[in-house]
């Protein structure tokens, strides 16, 4: 995945992004450099800082959860969740049983 290049292409990717605030210790702190190249008041541009921040919240993403084995069952509830845009599709399976209050992830695609 390439780098933003915009302030609405920043906004998207941290818009897609931002289920995994809960699962990522520090997740404000990894993406602040990313929300300042959005303000209203800034101009766009992309530097060191918002590199180091889009790898590295690239990396945590890519290691915060390992996939879970797929289940079967009248209470299991799927969750397909997708997203189209200018920069393509993607979209991520999730899996939920009574009792846990996260549902885990079953694959990815983009």
């Amino acid at each position: 995945m390439s780098p933003p290049t915009s302030k609405k292409e920043t906004q998207a990717f941290l818009g897609a992004i931002g289920f995994w605030r809960m699962h990522i210790l520090e997740y404000s702190q990894i993406v602040s450099p990313l929300y300042l190249v959005t303000r209203k008041k800034n101009d766009f541009h992309w530097g060191p800082e918002q590199q180091q921040a889009f790898a590295q919240i690239k990396q945590e993403i890519a290691h915060a959860v390992a996939l879970g084995p797929v289940r079967m069952g009248p209470d299991v509830k799927n969750m397909l969740y997708s997203a189209a845009g200018n920069n393509g599709l993607s979209w991520s399976l999730w899996q939920k049983v009574p009792g846990e209050t996260r549902g885990r992830p079953l694959g990815f695609w983009s």
